[in-house]
């Protein structure tokens, strides 16, 4: 009998449900909890919430500060007054067309063939316009108004447009190139103007305004300081600009430059540009000179200047010391006198030096020639100056700008000299009539002239041009070649040679040094 047994079959465990009915119950927990909202997890939603509008509360001007000496007024108040005066200028000058004419198209042939119609086609417009904007100003409630001699040169018809939107033909009362001042007048009554200011009182750092309408664009207010005073920009005959960086554009011109008070300092002349736009330098017209200019041409239709006489030119400090002059005086040198003049009558010198004219300092050529200029006519005037470094006052009167201011000498001839010292560099020969040819001279003139003039030579960066004419060395007349040479041969080699020479009908003096 075998003792290996089968074993009897085992029953299979039983499924326990504790496990499945526990996550059965988590499950449902959390699912009321979930949808019950009871406030244990953040929430979110969809939809935004309305939010209230934001309440918009009314915002105020900021204040406007004061400006020192504007008695109480902004810069707004300042605009405010003098924007209504300033009007703006359309100018149309007429002008006939040269294109066309000398072609094929305008042979009779040609017409007949192609026929009048189609020809016009190709005709050149026989009229045209050329049309120019600019700014003024009124000075008169009864419609005169000031503005730039460019602005309105040539026009035949000339428009002003006020501020209030009315339009005026405007009738030229007169112009004067020198100064580029034009003086307007339309037939309306009651109008805003600017007053004038002292021009003479204005200082370098006062805030200004420009106002007027560059590029068409009226009623443009732009701020700045004054920059400079007296300038000379090779723009007009007469200059005395105000140079200021308040932006000034074309169609400034003949704008208003005003004060803090609100007053006319200028008029808007032009601009130092590389670019065709504002780059900080511009320039008017001070409202002095303006002024004066206007009510000669309101008066008489032209401008009547004051004649002393005189040659002048810049007193530098080479020159100074060659005079006697301190150093610390400032002035303006005279060197030479017109005949039948003022000055020749009253007694002047060459190498006088001019300090004051009728009662105000004169530190340059240019401030003195537009004071003369603007002195009446017949006017008794006191001018101190320098002599031998002496003071001397001289009274005399002023006389009328002659429209020729020529002067007549001797003719003389003669050979070519070299003298020592510094004048070796230098090559003249005795006037003549080849020679008077040759440079431009008169025939009438008398003295050396300057033939050669030794490059990289003291007398060369002195300034000594081929062409002048010599009429003094070291103060002495040399009116002849034989006292040019007895004055040049006797010059110490180590000092400075004063030279008085004409250049292009005017007397100027040089100094050459070591």
């Amino acid at each position: 009998m075998n003792d290996f047994q089968i074993p009897t079959e085992q029953q299979p465990p039983r499924r326990s449900w504790i496990f499945p009915a526990l996550l059965l119950i988590a499950g449902v927990l959390i699912g009321v909890i979930l949808t019950s909202d009871l406030g244990w997890l953040p929430t979110g939603h969809a939809v935004p919430e309305s939010v209230p509008p934001p309440v918009a509360t009314p915002v105020s001007t900021a204040v406007q500060p004061t400006l020192p000496g504007a008695g109480g007024q902004s810069f707004v108040d300042v605009a405010k007054v003098v924007k209504p005066a300033v009007v703006n200028i359309f100018a149309t000058r007429n002008g006939s067309s040269e294109e066309g004419k000398g072609t094929p198209f305008e042979d009779p042939f040609f017409r007949r063939f192609f026929g009048e119609e189609w020809m016009k086609r190709f005709e050149a417009p026989k009229e045209r316009k050329e049309r120019g904007l600019g700014s003024g100003v009124i000075v008169d409630p009864n419609g005169l108004i000031i503005t730039n001699n460019h602005v309105v040169s040539k026009a035949d018809e000339i428009k002003v447009f006020l501020s209030d939107k009315r339009e005026f033909k405007a009738k030229l009362v007169g112009t004067d190139a020198k100064t580029d001042v034009a003086v307007l007048k339309i037939e309306a009554g009651g109008l805003p103007t600017v007053a004038w200011a002292d021009s003479d009182k204005l200082e370098v750092g006062e805030f200004v305004l420009a106002v007027g309408n560059p590029f068409g664009l009226t009623q443009t207010v732009t701020l700045g300081i004054v920059s400079a005073l007296g300038r000379a920009a090779g723009i007009a005959e007469y200059e005395d600009f105000i140079q200021t960086d308040a932006a000034i554009n074309p169609g400034n011109s003949g704008g208003a430059l005003v004060n803090v008070r609100g007053e006319l300092v200028g008029i808007n002349t032009a601009i130092y540009s590389q670019s065709g736009g504002n780059m900080g330098i511009g320039f008017a017209v001070p409202s002095n000179m303006a002024h004066s200019i206007m009510e000669q041409l309101v008066q008489h239709g032209k401008v009547v200047r004051g004649w002393l006489g005189v040659s002048i030119q810049e007193l530098t400090p080479e020159l100074s010391s060659q005079f006697g002059v301190p150093k610390d005086v400032k002035g303006v040198l005279v060197s030479d006198i017109m005949d039948d003049s003022p000055a020749k009558k009253a007694g002047f010198e060459r190498g006088d030096v001019i300090v004051e004219y009728d009662g105000k300092p004169m530190d340059s050529p240019a401030h003195l020639r537009n004071a003369v200029a603007q002195t009446v006519v017949g006017k008794k005037v006191t001018v101190k100056l320098i002599r031998e470094k002496k003071p001397k006052s001289i009274e005399l009167t002023i006389a009328e700008q002659p429209k020729n201011l020529a002067q007549a000498g001797v003719e003389e001839g003669g050979e070519s000299v070299a003298p020592a010292g510094l004048l070796s560099d230098v090559e003249v020969r005795e006037l003549n009539t080849e020679l008077a040819g040759r440079y431009g001279l008169k025939s009438s003139d008398h003295g050396v002239v300057v033939v050669r003039v030794k490059p990289g030579s003291p007398a060369e960066e002195a300034g000594v041009r081929e062409g002048d004419l010599v009429l003094e060395v070291n103060r002495k007349a040399v009116g002849t070649l034989k006292a040019y040479e007895h004055v040049a041969a006797n010059l110490p080699k180590d000092q400075a040679v004063l030279l008085l020479l004409r250049r292009q009908g005017r007397a100027i003096y040089l100094t050459l040094r070591p």
